[in-house]
């Protein structure tokens, strides 16, 4: 049975790998910037006055810790459904495993489907043809679901343009802003203090957001050409980059608009563009807000499926959803049962508090595949990726996610951490009702 087993999948078509470095740069950047950056700078001002572009930093290090062991753990198991399987790998225990995976999963399935009706909200704002927002959202998500099975190769050309267009968008901030630099002593904060570690602790955890989206590049490293220096590459570089663009975008915005005004405008870095270049037209923002969304949903769309995908082929989901088409070389199974549960979270209506109930879920994620990779370095017998990172590293990224998770409970909104323990106890009933098994540990 099990020699008919490998045959089988020997004679399945395999993902096709053709992601090379700046695609997977693109890829990782994309993931990132997206479209919170433009309300998130606001917010940040709030809390940090001038100085935060201090806080974009030491949020920087924090994410990077993170993103160091993805990197490393991208160089060692180029697989799809990547913390899934590292979490089987090291752990060896199928709940965990499953819960790790359909965490990022909903995570990721949420994010479309709320992106979906951004973008649907956006489009009617710059062309009012009088459809139903819902019907539009339906159309996006449909045409983002045919994206993703046409190919990898017309996926990531698609997230190379959006990308280029967000870029550019924080580049143009940048620009226009740069002739106001100097004029505000960049340390001034809103507690009579100044910048102390209790205040950039409290933006590090607000800007640190700014950063998730670098994790969906492990999904992808299966169709990585020379994945043991590419997802390395990509994932440390995009941080990299999207750190100076962060911390130059939040010195031009508080260059040019007092943070007490930046903090209370509804879109922070449209304020800035109308004293910096008031002849740019108004709706410029909103189509840079329809590229930035629209990458956003595709990556997410993209990351479910090849987690889907990943987890099917090692036990964890049903069989049919680890197929690959043999001409698109995609897992069409996977996109096209994601369809189905993305178009029911379309209709179900506004999921943002699921959406960021998900994302809460994504910091205990990472703490258990940082110490995934702890466990796995420390096994004899274990493959060396092209990108080896030191123990310390996915020991304080560990620490750092246990840390911001527990700051969030317990002083953030409680709707969120709820919403999120009903999601566990949804994907702890979903295991014992569909009993997966796993691939042995080390498989």
């Amino acid at each position: 049975m099990a020699a008919t087993q490998d045959a089988a999948a020997a004679r399945q078509p395999e993902l096709h790998r053709s992601i090379g470095r700046f695609q997977l740069f693109a890829y990782t950047l994309g993931g990132m910037l997206g479209a919170g950056i433009y309300g998130l700078v606001g917010r940040a001002a709030g809390d940090l006055g001038n100085a935060v572009w201090l806080g974009f930093a030491v949020a920087m290090v924090a994410a990077l810790l993170t993103g160091l062991s993805y990197a490393s753990i991208g160089s060692r198991y180029p697989r799809a459904g990547g913390a899934a399987y590292v979490t089987q790998r090291a752990y060896g225990m199928r709940l965990l495993s499953w819960m790790v995976g359909l965490a990022v999963m909903a995570s990721g399935l949420t994010s479309v489907a709320t992106q979906s009706r951004v973008v649907a909200a956006n489009l009617l704002s710059l062309f009012p043809l009088g459809a139903p927002p819902v019907v539009v959202a339906l159309g996006f998500l449909l045409l983002v679901a045919g994206v993703v099975f046409r190919g990898i190769r017309e996926s990531m050309a698609v997230n190379v343009l959006c990308t280029l267009v967000e870029f550019c968008g924080l580049v143009f901030i940048i620009v226009v802003g740069i002739p106001y630099w100097g004029g505000v002593d960049l340390l001034v904060t809103p507690s009579p203090e100044g910048i102390s570690a209790s205040l950039l602790l409290s933006g590090a955890i607000l800007t640190f957001f700014a950063f998730i989206g670098f994790e969906d590049s492990l999904n992808v490293a299966e169709e990585c050409k020379d994945a043991a220096r590419t997802v390395p590459f990509g994932i440390v570089g995009a941080m990299l980059a999207a750190t100076v663009l962060y911390m130059a975008v939040a010195v031009t915005a508080v260059s040019v608009v007092p943070f007490g005004e930046l903090a209370t405008a509804p879109s922070p870095l449209a304020a800035v563009t109308a004293v910096a270049a008031p002849w740019f037209p108004g709706w410029g923002y909103v189509a840079i807000t329809v590229f930035a969304v629209a990458n956003t949903a595709l990556l997410n769309y993209v990351t479910a499926s090849r987690l889907a995908f990943g987890m099917a082929r090692d036990g964890l989901l049903p069989e049919a959803l680890g197929r690959v088409h043999p001409g698109t070389r995609t897992p069409h199974v996977a996109i096209g049962v994601l369809f189905v549960v993305l178009v029911a979270l379309v209709l179900a209506g506004d999921i943002g508090q699921l959406a960021s109930a998900t994302v809460l879920l994504l910091l205990a994620v990472f703490t258990v595949v940082n110490g995934a990779l702890l466990v796995l370095q420390r096994r004899a017998g274990e493959p060396r990726g092209g990108f080896e990172v030191p123990s310390f590293v996915p020991a304080a990224g560990a620490v750092v996610c246990l840390v911001l998770l527990g700051n969030r409970v317990a002083t953030g909104d409680w709707r969120a951490p709820a919403l999120a323990g009903v999601i566990l106890l949804v994907i702890l009933g979903l295991f014992f009702l569909l009993r997966p098994r796993a691939l042995a540990r080390g498989a």
